[in-house]
């Protein structure tokens, strides 16, 4: 039995979800989960469903034949289909905790994606990958090369038809153009709990200021420098008696945990964009996703 997910952000209007499980309804669907925010701030209404057709429907007759419904209520909406694997590319530099993390969730099946290239700025990671049977592209970048760099980036996106980029600690600053081009679809890991201690060195600033917590945050990618829609955040406790050392080794878990379950929400279509914001709906309750993600 075929399984699809809808994601619809629109107005808020009195009869959105009495809209949608009608249609759902009248197409011989079944609905297995569903969630739904009413943002009372900015007027806007998220809401993600899934379900099952028992008649056979296909996502492109579901989506015409919704068109009536969504035009009326001011709807963008995308029909899924909930067995197609996104396509991703992971991009790294030097520091490989985050890359080996995803690689290993996605071996396990934990993080159900279809990595179609690793690109580096460096080879650190090269036999890794390879090993891995994914494509391996070493761009090197340099601030005279910067624009040309990013073409061919973009050109292993393009040809590889990838939906998503992650930068899994990949330490180049990406151009305005890329990032408005991709926006939305760049999650990135940033090494501390934003908003505080950004740069290159965050832990050691932790360290100096005598922080009892640290963590990592995770976010869609903009102009604005670490600044993009946040996905995903945690913390870890430390105390005086540790190192900067020590808050460098358990920073690393941390990243890596939270870039993963910022990756898992997006490819399961639970992130939605709310202004400078997220709304991000929980994974399904006893799902094997949701308990491997911890």
């Amino acid at each position: 039995m075929n399984k699809f997910c809808l994601t619809v952000t629109c107005p808020s209007t009195r009869g959105i979800v009495a809209a949608i499980s009608a249609y759902l309804a009248r197409q011989g669907c079944n609905i297995t989960d569903s969630s739904q925010f009413d943002d009372a701030q900015t007027g806007r209404f998220f809401m993600r469903v899934s379900f099952t057709s028992e008649k056979g429907a296909d996502l492109a007759a579901l989506d015409a034949d919704f068109a009536a419904t969504a035009q009326e209520m001011g709807m963008q909406h995308a029909f899924h289909d909930e067995s197609e694997k996104m396509k991703v590319v992971i991009m790294v530099s030097r520091f490989g905790h985050c890359l080996n993390d995803l690689l290993y969730r996605w071996r396990i099946g934990a993080l159900p994606i279809d990595i179609v290239a690793v690109i580096s700025n460096h080879m650190d990671y090269q036999k890794l990958v390879v090993n891995h049977d994914i494509p391996f592209h070493c761009i090197k970048v340099t601030k005279e090369n910067k624009p040309d760099a990013e073409r061919r980036i973009m050109d292993v996106v393009d040809e590889t038809g990838a939906d998503l980029i992650v930068l899994a600690r990949y330490m180049q600053v990406l151009s305005d153009e890329m990032c408005a081009r991709m926006s939305g679809r760049i999650i990135n890991i940033h090494h501390s709990f934003l908003p505080s201690f950004k740069g290159a060195n965050p832990y050691k600033q932790a360290f100096q200021r005598g922080v009892k917590l640290i963590g990592a945050t995770s976010h869609y990618v903009t102009a604005d420098l670490d600044e993009g829609p946040i996905i995903e955040q945690d913390t870890v406790r430390v105390t005086h008696a540790q190192s900067p050392e020590d808050y460098v080794s358990l920073g690393r878990d941390v990243e890596a945990m939270v870039l993963a379950r910022a990756v898992h929400a997006h490819i399961h279509r639970r992130v939605f964009l709310n202004g400078n914001k997220t709304v991000v709906f929980p994974a399904s309750p006893g799902s094997f996703a949701s308990e491997r993600m911890g």
